[in-house]
């Protein structure tokens, strides 16, 4: 039925969403009940998205050894899980002069093809990213390349 209401949705700029619902044998009032649940079905999509993504790392990392007993471990158990780094800025985000901090995050995009890694480094008296990386992985090498990018002049 979701097809039914996507081919409304594409169609309902040439032809009225009434008409097109009577032509369809659908209600009006499902057509909309559906396109307010869109926002959603996204959202849940995107969670499961990240679910198939923590999931095939355990298992790639596992050299395909690793079956649903042990995944499903990985996944529940918080001793598994990576431990936060320290605050060693105390949550200061400023800077009295460009290059004496830097702050950086790292950051998933999916994409068609596979999952992007962006490293960034942020010099917090400018607010001007000052390097950055891409790969498709998110080793160490993703924030010493984005590190060696970053021109920092004291």
């Amino acid at each position: 039925m979701s097809e039914v209401y996507a081919f409304i949705e594409a169609e309902k700029t040439t032809h009225h969403v009434a008409l097109l619902c009577r032509l369809l044998k659908v209600a009006r009032s499902s057509f909309y009940a559906w396109l307010a649940g869109e926002k959603t079905r996204r959202a849940k999509q995107a969670a499961d998205d990240v679910l198939a993504h923590e999931i095939t790392v355990l298992h790639l990392a596992s050299r395909s050894s690793y079956g649903v007993p042990r995944i499903h471990a990985g996944l529940t158990r918080p001793a598994k899980r990576a431990v936060p780094a320290p605050d060693l800025i105390a949550r200061d985000f400023t800077a009295p002069a460009p290059g004496m901090k830097l702050v950086g995050d790292i950051t998933y995009i999916p994409t068609d093809e596979d999952w992007l890694y962006l490293a960034t480094w942020l010099d917090p008296a400018t607010r001007e990213i000052v390097g950055y990386s891409m790969a498709d992985h998110h080793r160490a090498s993703l924030v010493v390349d984005a590190l060696g990018m970053a021109e920092v002049s004291p």
